[in-house]
């Protein structure tokens, strides 16, 4: 009777578990494609901050061009993308992933906007663990600060201007927080520097074929 009982217990809980994973792939398989939308919906969110809907006519999110993990200057530790705005044929702006790893708490991961004449679009930081109140003025929700980059370039200053005024640099660092913004202000010139080196790639115009949709 004792090995009836424990025979007859064990077929239930692994009917039990069976089930059990069945409705988890069910609700996943149910919640995948909705979970992937809203985060395709946030990523455009945040690009189109950058690169308002008004400038270009293309979908970023389908108009990209690979960088690698190690690629020089950008920091990253795993395969990105560069994102394309363009009109037409034409590319008007890239958004290049960037990551400042020198960041006061840790890496600050970022996108930076450059338009087709080297200058900047917009700069955000998308993920951080700096100190609240102080490093987190990287983040345009806490502080405007990081709207300061619009317009730049590395004319705008020269590159020996990158870096904030404590360091003889033309940027601002924040009270009680220069290790911060000296990160972000390095990172951003880095990427303005990878979209310099490979401007023809990352501007390279679609051929007429691509656009008119033809294979």
């Amino acid at each position: 009777m004792l090995g009836q009982s424990i025979t007859r217990n064990s077929i239930l809980l692994a009917l039990f578990a069976v089930v059990t994973t069945l409705l988890i792939a069910g609700t996943y398989l149910q919640t995948r494609d909705r979970i992937a939308l809203e985060e395709r919906k946030a990523e455009e969110k945040a690009l189109l901050q950058i690169v308002p809907r008004e400038r270009h006519d293309n979908s970023m999110l389908d108009d990209t061009v690979a960088v690698g993990a190690g690629t020089p200057g950008l920091g990253l530790d795993q395969d990105k993308r560069v994102y394309v705005a363009r009109q037409g044929p034409t590319a008007v702006a890239v958004i290049i992933p960037v990551t400042a790893p020198d960041g006061y708490s840790g890496a600050i991961d970022m996108i930076v906007g450059v338009n087709a004449d080297g200058t900047i679009a917009g700069v955000r930081a998308l993920r951080h663990k700096e100190t609240p109140g102080l490093g987190d003025k990287v983040d345009l929700n806490k502080s405007d600060w990081i709207l300061g980059f619009n317009g730049r370039s590395l004319t705008n200053p020269a590159l020996t201007g990158w870096t904030v005024k404590k360091d003889k640099g033309e940027f601002d660092q924040f009270t009680g927080a220069t290790i911060t913004p000296r990160a972000v202000v390095a990172a951003t010139a880095r990427a303005l520097q990878y979209a310099q080196t490979e401007h023809d790639t990352l501007f390279a115009p679609l051929s007429q074929d691509t656009v008119a949709g033809e294979p």
